[in-house]
């Protein structure tokens, strides 16, 4: 019986260390979504963003302004200017975080 106990003890353990990593990571999308907001130029910088697989295009007001650098430190693997748009590889997460910045915008 004691044995029961200790398995249930550490499955409800597991399953509090769980909630905390998702949540934390959610946390960690939003504060990326800022990150990158301030590095595009601000939300009335932005004119339409999108999502398509690992990329993320984002339709500006003003290019001059965007920190390029600034977005590859935060985790892009390439970021490509054409016109009024740029184009940013971000890989796997893409959606999530254009998820997080529609709700900011």
């Amino acid at each position: 019986m004691s044995t029961m106990i200790q398995y249930i003890i550490i499955i409800f353990i597991m399953v509090i260390i769980a909630a905390v990593i998702v949540k934390t990571s959610k946390k960690d999308f939003n504060i990326q979504a800022n990150k990158l907001i301030t590095y595009l130029g601000g939300k009335d910088n932005i004119i339409n963003a999108q999502c398509n697989m690992s990329r993320f295009k984002v339709i500006l007001k003003d290019v001059s302004i965007v920190d390029k650098d600034a977005i590859l430190k935060l985790g892009a693997t390439g970021v490509v200017e054409i016109d009024n748009q740029l184009k940013i590889i971000l890989g796997k997460d893409a959606r999530q975080l254009k998820k997080y910045i529609d709700e900011l915008l």
